[in-house]
């Protein structure tokens, strides 16, 4: 079932059961990204919600430069979902952009925890093994925007791999955020911080091949069809080669958390 719309009217959306929603944030962002959504859900009713600052984001004390394997970057979120009660009471994965790789990784290690996961303009990948159209739909290619869009640090020494990486502030706006506000770009371009390097390595398998656990989580993906960093075409392949039970579609860029948190909103909501 496919749904459409960008901002515009606010509809009011309910759920009468109590959800606690874990939400999490792609490469750069942090737990901060997901203010306007989180006191959507949290005024909607009685929804718990848990922003997670993945290791090297800005509400992290760690730095991403000393961050060395998906683990280690993953390992706030695998806390979290360690520390749930086996009480029956499942949550809502949220996972955005780079996200959806920490949402599958979650969803194989704990998937008698997660009711749904819900993948924002995510790379949604099978677990385990990738193939190369694989890696190149989940990969952003941003070369249209030049040779330096990104900054790297070698912290380990010029002669090895680089152990972070940023968006350089010039880009920011027109690849993530140009359906943003001036506002909500200016606050995130204070907060964005290098992402560890190791998250790049995800992309290339994190686990056995043909695990069959993420496929017992209902999935859900949320497209956004002006979308600069995970281009729409990508996103339509990731959906076609690993099917959620739901797709939904966004006239946005790739942060409806600021562009149309509104619409996101109403969309989580109903996919439950």
């Amino acid at each position: 079932m496919e749904a459409a719309g960008g901002g515009g009217e606010v509809h009011k959306a309910s759920n009468d059961k109590e959800e606690h929603f874990v939400l999490v944030h792609g490469a750069g962002h942090g737990a901060w990204c997901w203010f306007k959504l989180a006191c959507l859900l949290r005024g909607s009713g009685r929804h718990r919600v848990s922003c997670v600052d993945l290791a090297g984001a800005a509400g992290s004390l760690v730095d991403p430069d000393d961050v060395r394997s998906f683990d280690e970057y993953d390992a706030p979120l695998l806390d979290l979902m360690a520390a749930l009660p086996d009480d029956g009471r499942k949550v809502v994965l949220v996972g955005h952009s780079a996200g959806g790789l920490s949402v599958t990784h979650a969803m194989h290690l704990f998937r008698d925890k997660i009711k749904q996961a819900i993948f924002v303009a995510a790379t949604m990948l099978p677990f385990g093994y990738q193939s190369e159209q694989d890696i190149k739909d989940g990969a952003p290619d941003l070369s249209e925007f030049g040779d330096d869009v990104y900054d790297l640090k070698f912290s380990l020494g010029d002669d090895r791999p680089p152990t972070s990486v940023a968006l350089r502030e010039e880009h920011q706006r027109a690849i993530l955020y140009q359906q943003c506000t001036h506002e909500d770009s200016t606050l995130a371009s204070i907060l964005l911080r290098p992402w560890p390097a190791a998250l790049g390595a995800a992309r290339f398998g994190f686990g056995r091949a043909d695990d069959g656990a993420v496929n017992t989580v209902r999935r859900v993906y949320v497209k956004t069809a002006n979308d600069r960093m995970l281009k729409p075409e990508q996103q339509e392949a990731m959906v076609r080669r690993w099917p959620p039970s739901e797709v939904a579609a966004m006239d946005t860029d790739h942060s409806p958390f600021f562009s149309a948190p509104e619409r996101l909103f109403e969309l989580i909501i109903k996919s439950l």
